[in-house]
């Protein structure tokens, strides 16, 4: 299996930090939030790895190289100066992911969220990780009953960033769209399953995001 790594976010939340500097190469631990990533996927044994770009990817390109460094084949999808949004950039990248189920990532989360190659979708288009709603997000995104959480069904919960795909949601794809559309058709035709983590995850969206991402870990070591 490979994974996508979802990195061409503008990251204006994050400004200044971001004005010179793509948010995926941002440190949480001493390690770019990419590089968080690359390692558990390199760990855990990923076929490869596909990463989308758009503002300032050429830095990330050259910082981060073709993998060799890391143990696992790195790939890029760049989309130019305007990104394609989650879902588009998926699409795009199309060609480079194969066939079958892939893993794809979110740049800006740290997470203890194990990464499983050998993942099976079953009869589900789609099987997303979700976490426990935090302080900034209190009303999480979907139910339980949506995203079919066991013992979970009369719960809302926030969607983790990381899900595993089937690549046919993408074929007939040509636009610019959000990921959360693709999310919300596989609920309708209920196609989308799910699992929910209870560890350690971090949404870094804003500064004060990062700086509590940064004093957890200071705090474990």
């Amino acid at each position: 299996m490979k994974a996508m790594i979802l990195a061409a976010g503008r990251g204006k939340r994050l400004r200044p930090l971001t004005d010179t500097l793509p948010k995926p190469l941002i440190k949480v631990g001493g390690k770019s939030l990419i590089e968080h990533h690359i390692i558990k996927c390199a760990a855990a044994g990923f076929e490869a790895i596909v990463i989308n770009t758009a503002y300032l990817g050429d830095k990330i390109e050259k910082t981060i190289g073709d993998g060799s460094r890391y143990g696992i084949a790195i790939e890029y999808s760049h989309e130019g100066a305007a990104a394609l949004e989650t879902g588009g950039g998926i699409a795009y990248a199309l060609p480079k992911l194969g066939s079958g189920p892939f893993l794809v990532i979110s740049a800006d989360i740290y997470s203890e969220i194990p990464f499983e190659p050998d993942k099976r979708l079953h009869e589900s288009s789609m099987h997303l990780v979700m976490t426990n709603n935090p302080p900034h997000h209190p009303d999480g995104d979907f139910s339980g009953r949506q995203v079919k959480l066991l013992n979970q069904k009369a719960n809302r919960f926030t969607y983790s960033g990381v899900a595993y795909l089937d690549t046919g949601l993408f074929r007939h794809e040509k636009r610019k769209f959000p990921l959360l559309d693709i999310i919300k058709q596989c609920i309708g035709n209920h196609a989308v399953s799910a699992e929910l983590f209870n560890g350690v995850w971090f949404d870094i969206g804003t500064v004060r995001r990062l700086h509590a991402a940064n004093k957890y870990i200071l705090e474990r070591l």
